[in-house]
């Protein structure tokens, strides 16, 4: 069996991009440098915090939407650029880590202290720092395993491509970049995450009756899980 499977790797190519263009667009009204995001957290908690969550839920899912392109493929380039775009969204999830910190640190402190605080060590080095790269490379190296391999055609492997534009780094907002970038993950993957679950046999009632408890158990133990 290949892991991701069909339905996994399926459903990620779908709810990947569509995420991570759900939250660019959530954050868009704000300017994109920290501070703003600081500010605009303080003034609209729930839309900034919905934003970044949907953003960084797509980040998280889209490891099984590249696997499952990587597969499909199956060259050495795209095996390549598989690598860096994974690590990639590794780094986006670090900084997902910090952008939290400094949600919890605006709520605790307050705009003008936590917007110091993160102002202190922004600069600071950390093992992401040197891989920044991938978070751009990747995309660029995948996009043409892509269309070398005539897996996507020129459109769509240029729109892959134009995910390596999306603003990288702690508390970024929303540009004009972000959209094209997000949009492009959308005209890339979608589509072949919709051929895939269509293509997939019909689940059996077994297999229905079996992922009703995991999902209820999966879901007890996510409640369970924010106790701790």
């Amino acid at each position: 069996m290949r892991f991701p499977n069909g339905w996994v790797g399926g459903a990620a190519l779908i709810a990947g991009p569509v995420l991570l263009l759900v939250g660019t667009l959530l954050r868009s009204p704000f300017h994109y440098f920290f501070p703003d995001q600081l500010k605009a957290l303080h003034e609209h908690p729930e839309l900034v915090r919905a934003a970044y969550t949907a953003f960084l839920a797509g980040n998280v899912v889209m490891w099984a939407a590249v696997a499952h392109v990587v597969q499909r493929i199956g060259t050495r380039w795209a095996a390549w650029g598989g690598v860096l775009v994974t690590v990639g969204l590794f780094a986006r999830t670090f900084h997902a880590g910090v952008d939290q910190a400094a949600f919890n640190a605006t709520e605790q402190l307050g705009v003008e202290r936590a917007t110091a605080l993160v102002a202190g060590g922004y600069g600071e080095l950390h093992l992401f720092s040197a891989l920044s790269f991938t978070i751009v490379s990747g995309w660029f190296v995948l996009a043409f395993a892509a269309y070398r391999a005539k897996t996507f055609g020129l459109v769509r492997s240029v729109a892959l491509a134009t995910a390596g534009l999306l603003p990288l780094g702690v508390l970024k907002g929303t540009e004009p970049l972000s959209v094209v970038g997000t949009a492009g993950l959308c005209v890339a993957l979608v589509p072949s995450g919709v051929q895939v679950l269509r293509e997939l046999p019909r689940p059996t009632r077994r297999n229905v009756l079996t992922a009703v408890p995991v999902a209820l158990g999966l879901g007890a133990l996510a409640v369970l899980s924010t106790l701790g």
